[in-house]
């Protein structure tokens, strides 16, 4: 099984910028093992369980609980039955796919 799972968090009452902030949970993501991708508005990581998923969605609040009153998140999950390496293939279809819309 995939789950795929976007989210943001951070920290709304440490001013404007919160990079510091975003940076632990970054920082516990990549000592985890856990495949991701950082973007400008997010992060995107790949776990075979929900249980998994959900376990680093709880550790990255743990980031921020210490020091911060007030925290925002938001979720969205992508699960699929029978397939894995989700974070990279669905990129690499989307490419795949306008290559042969550029050649046509």
């Amino acid at each position: 099984m995939s789950v795929l799972v976007e989210f943001s968090m951070f920290p709304t009452d440490k001013g404007e910028s919160v990079s510091s902030y975003v940076s632990r949970i970054i920082k516990m993501i990549d000592e985890s093992g856990v495949p991701y991708k950082l973007t400008p508005m997010g992060t995107v990581f790949e776990t075979e369980t929900m249980a998994e998923a959900l376990k680093i969605l709880e550790e990255a609040y743990k980031q921020l609980e210490p020091d911060c009153n007030r925290v925002y998140a938001v979720a969205k999950f992508d699960i699929r039955k029978g397939r894995n390496n989700r974070l990279v293939q669905k990129v690499k279809s989307v490419e795949k796919t306008l290559e042969r819309e550029v050649n046509k």
